[in-house]
């Protein structure tokens, strides 16, 4: 990872910090959405966790009164030291440590509450499925964008398809004379 990169992925780990400290899944949601785009860029597993894991916590935050999250302030507290263990690596310029702290984040996203479980399984599937779809709309090709998500491309397609990708207006044809114009410009 370069040092501007580094630079950047800590200040989204100080603002995620600051957010889930806030319960402020708004803030997570922008921060996730800021740190895909430079995920979509260098496409390293680690840039598209930390997405994932942002995404997941603004999830849990909106659905935590309706999930009933048992010790919510322990898990968020946990949360924090592993979010200020992976600012700490990048500062130390330790990769592997910082991977591992972020897989850990995802695996404690995951182990929550053993009730909840299969909910929050859902709700990182869902992110990755997203996620990956916002990766998918910076010009990864399908099959890239699934295999960095551990995702099937069938899900992704599906996904993409509902989705609305902003009004694209690439597949317009042009009509005859903007294309006899366009072909006599490529002539002279």
């Amino acid at each position: 990872m370069e040092k501007e990169e580094s630079i950047y992925t800590i200040s989204v780990l100080k603002e995620t910090k600051q957010a889930l400290s806030a319960n402020n899944p708004l803030a997570l949601l922008e921060l996730s959405n800021k740190k895909i785009h430079s995920a979509a860029c260098i496409q390293d597993i680690e840039s598209i966790t930390l997405t994932i894991v942002i995404y997941s916590l603004a999830k849990l935050i909106e659905r935590k009164n309706n999930l009933k999250i048992k010790n919510w302030e322990i898990f968020v507290k946990k949360m924090n030291v592993l979010l200020d263990l992976s600012i700490s690596a990048l500062e130390k310029n330790n990769r592997s440590a910082y991977q591992k702290y972020i897989l850990k984040a995802k695996s404690s996203l995951e182990s929550i509450s053993p009730s909840l479980k299969q909910n929050t399984k859902e709700i990182i599937r869902n992110a990755c499925i997203n996620k990956a779809s916002h990766i998918y709309k910076h010009g990864i090709s399908l099959g890239q964008t699934a295999k960095l998500l551990g995702i099937t491309q069938w899900e992704l397609a599906e996904y993409t398809g509902q989705a609305k990708m902003g009004d694209i207006n690439y597949n317009r044809t042009l009509n005859e004379k903007s294309r006899i114009k366009m072909a006599m410009e490529f002539f002279e």
